[in-house]
């Protein structure tokens, strides 16, 4: 998914640690006797295990070479007593509540526990394993606890509130301003208004919604092979290239299934072998597998997903809220789902008029085919596929023949960071990764100073989850002197051993809108870690990282990369000119399949209090019904049960960020282009007043200082072929 995510059953203790303060520096009784009590063990434990101490490796990245699974746990306890020692020692501080002794100090406190968490849940999404499983499970609920211990402390909120209410008058710059006003609201979301009742059950949701959501991407790895799709004979998986065929075989050895292939299921509901395959009963038990998971057996996710749901209400009830959904947007820049909804309502007739006409020519090509079934979900990829060639002339298979791996992000993604920004990439081999297929890179600044560490890890593997997504291993702030060490994960299919891998346009735009995420990170230039990178709202988040995918088919851009794996040619200009006419091809289905899931979502998360366990099933048919988006044969990009954005990723009510985000990022780029294109003077401006802000800024008034104005939607409709004007 195309965003930063760490499990969300420990988000609040990492946004809360995500700054940190040297353990030899906490003077409480607690560390005292800590101290004096464990001195031997800990001397002992801070040579074996590397979490305990600062790394000594360029800003700090983990070394992963010394790191190992029983490290993470004692580390991450470790983290909790220290920062909780620290933040009594700031909650009992008899002086005044200044900015220094209260937030600062907040902020520099839990430097263990964030970076061991760091570690530790970005491995838990990339290398994972029972072990690491295990540890989850038991971490889920202590961490979940320790975030309310620091939340619901009333003398520390007590001092949060007195500068809060005083912040006017303290001397304070717009930054740290904002700093006092984020924690303040921090506070009172978490509960600190509430009474010492009312605290005890918030505690008791809190822990619950920390285990269901471990619980619920739990079953969701483990489902991973149990829907799996294993074929016999190399003939039904006619369509699909030699290349695929090999993985595919490879794969099932690899699993113990010699002489067989494997068709792995993605994290969506569309799979992109249903594109290719001909043999229609195999589409058919595709996408049933992907469809159905998480609906049956040890794996059934369809019990977590109601009472997350309601659980969710429950809080927001005690906290004041009609819902979880208006809970979530009131900091966000929808601020209410009425807001979210309209925009959707205004959406769907286009889209489903779009849909529907889709729909048409897929069923025509079905019969110009020869064939007289109605049109099923299983059908729309491949036929569609039929409609693209014939409108187009474009083979997709020729197509991804210009799009080998390496050269998209050198010579494609690379490239244009260095147009627009300014940066260059350079590969450290030296530093340790914790998979073969991983490689970190140094970035380096206009004027060739070092400003950050980027690690690359782009290849789909067991033990990795579905999806992509950015994170960090360190967060830049000046507070601590400590700059970026940022991730992108993928989960492109490896070509065959020996091979190239040659990948999807789609995996293409992907690979540009992680990264734009990642530049989010790596440009971050503020004070304070609370502050930093990405810790935006959910519906800003996503728009610099949208507003990258549109270079990947820029003239200049996709030029310099869609060469032939095999001869180094260039693209044909024709083929070229087929693939950007193609490009507003299927936007109905995509669309509506994404707008589907994001009303689920947000229906999901308006249920009351009071509304009693819902069925799921019969719950999702109610609500895409009720938007008028129930077309059987284009489901919801993510149905509930493996609805990982919001169920365990943190986008619960906040899945429409990503048309929010786009609604910007299609704005901003068609401004770009009236300004120039792909040239260091607009990259510079993007990323002044977007990228170096992170969250010290009012959102809105970043963007209106970038563009000089405030977003229209022309450009998102434009972009997505849903307004004249388009080829």
């Amino acid at each position: 998914m195309r965003k930063t995510l760490i499990a969300s059953a420990i988000g609040a203790a990492i946004t809360l640690s995500a700054c940190s303060k040297p353990a030899e520096e906490a003077t409480t009784t607690a560390a005292v006797e800590q101290t004096q009590t464990a001195t031997p063990a800990a001397e002992q434990g801070a040579v074996s295990n590397p979490l305990l101490a600062k790394s000594t490796l360029q800003y700090e990245a983990p070394a992963f070479d010394q790191i190992k699974v029983e490290h993470y746990q004692p580390a991450l306890e470790e983290g909790i007593k220290q920062q909780m020692a620290e933040i009594l020692t700031i909650a009992g501080n008899t002086e005044p509540a200044t900015f220094d002794n209260t937030i600062v100090a907040m902020e520099k406190s839990g430097e263990l526990l964030n970076r061991a968490s760091r570690v530790f849940y970005n491995m838990t999404g990339t290398i994972s394993n029972p072990t690491i499983q295990q540890i989850q499970s038991e971490m889920a609920p202590k961490l979940a606890a320790h975030s309310d211990n620091i939340n619901l402390n009333p003398q520390l909120f007590a001092r949060v509130k007195s500068l809060y209410d005083t912040r006017a008058t303290l001397g304070l710059d717009a930054e740290a301003t904002r700093l006092v006003e984020d924690y303040y609201e921090r506070f009172v979301r978490a509960g600190a208004n509430l009474t010492e009742e009312q605290k005890t059950k918030i505690r008791a949701l809190n822990e619950e919604q920390s285990t269901l959501t471990n619980n619920y991407q739990q079953n969701l790895m483990a489902m991973k092979d149990q829907i799996a799709v294993y074929v016999d004979t190399k003939e039904e998986l006619a369509g699909l290239s030699e290349a695929e065929i090999t993985a595919a075989a490879e794969g099932a050895k690899a699993k113990g299934k010699e002489g067989k292939f494997i068709i792995e299921i993605t994290n969506t509901t569309r799979q992109p072998a249903l594109a290719s395959l001909e043999n229609r009963e195999l589409r058919k038990k595709i996408w049933e597998a992907s469809a159905n998971r998480g609906t049956s057996g040890e794996t059934d996710n369809q019990p977590i997903v109601a009472r997350l749901a309601q659980l969710r209400a429950e809080r927001a009830a005690l906290l004041g809220y009609n819902n979880w959904a208006t809970y979530q947007l009131e900091p966000t820049m929808a601020k209410t789902p009425k807001a979210v909804m309209d925009m959707f309502a205004s959406m769907v007739p286009a889209v489903i008029e779009n849909t529907k006409k889709e729909a048409e020519a897929i069923q025509a090509m079905i019969k110009e085919t020869g064939s007289d079934f109605e049109l099923q979900p299983w059908d729309w990829e491949f036929y569609a596929e039929k409609v693209r060639k014939a409108k187009y002339d474009l083979d997709e298979a020729q197509v991804r023949e210009y799009f080998e791996f390496e050269r998209v992000l050198t010579d494609g993604m690379f490239y244009t960071m260095n147009k627009l920004f300014g940066i260059t990439m350079k590969e450290r081999p030296d530093l340790p990764v914790y998979h073969p297929d991983v490689k970190a890179y140094e970035v380096f600044d206009g004027d060739g100073s070092s400003i950050a560490l980027f690690y690359a890890d782009y290849f789909a593997r067991d033990g990795k989850r579905g999806g992509a997504w950015m994170s960090s291993f360190v967060a830049q702030n000046k507070l601590l002197n400590q700059k970026p060490v940022v991730v992108n994960v993928m989960n492109i299919p490896k070509g065959p051993a020996g091979e190239p891998t040659l990948v999807s346009y789609d995996n293409v735009t992907t690979m540009f809108h992680e990264f734009g995420h990642a530049v989010h990170g790596l440009f971050s230039d503020v004070t304070y870690p609370t502050l930093a990178g990405t810790a935006v709202s959910r519906d800003f988040v996503e728009f610099p990282s949208t507003f990258q995918e549109d270079w990947a088919a820029h003239p200049d851009v996709i030029g310099n990369y869609a060469k032939h794996y095999k001869t180094g040619e260039a693209i044909p200009a024709e083929l070229l000119a087929k693939i950007m006419k193609s490009r507003s091809f299927n936007q109905g289905f995509d669309t509506l399949e994404y707008m589907s899931a994001a009303l689920l979502d947000m229906e999901w998360h308006a249920l009351p209090a009071d509304a009693p366990l819902q069925d799921v099933q019969k719950f999702e048919a109610e609500a895409l019904k009720k938007h008028g988006v129930d077309l059987i044969a284009v489901p919801p990009r993510y149905k509930s049960t493996y609805f990982a954005h919001v169920f365990s990723g943190g986008y619960s009510a906040s899945y429409y960020a990503y048309m929010w985000s786009e609604i910007l990022a299609a704005d901003a780029y068609a401004h770009v282009q009236n300004q120039g294109g792909l040239k260091l003077e607009n990259g510079i401006n993007f990323r002044k007043n977007i990228l170096s802000i992170g969250n010290s800024k009012d959102p809105m008034e970043a963007y209106k200082a970038f563009r000089g104005q405030e977003p229209t939607t022309d450009a998102l409709l434009i972009r997505r072929g849903l307004k004249t004007g388009i080829n």
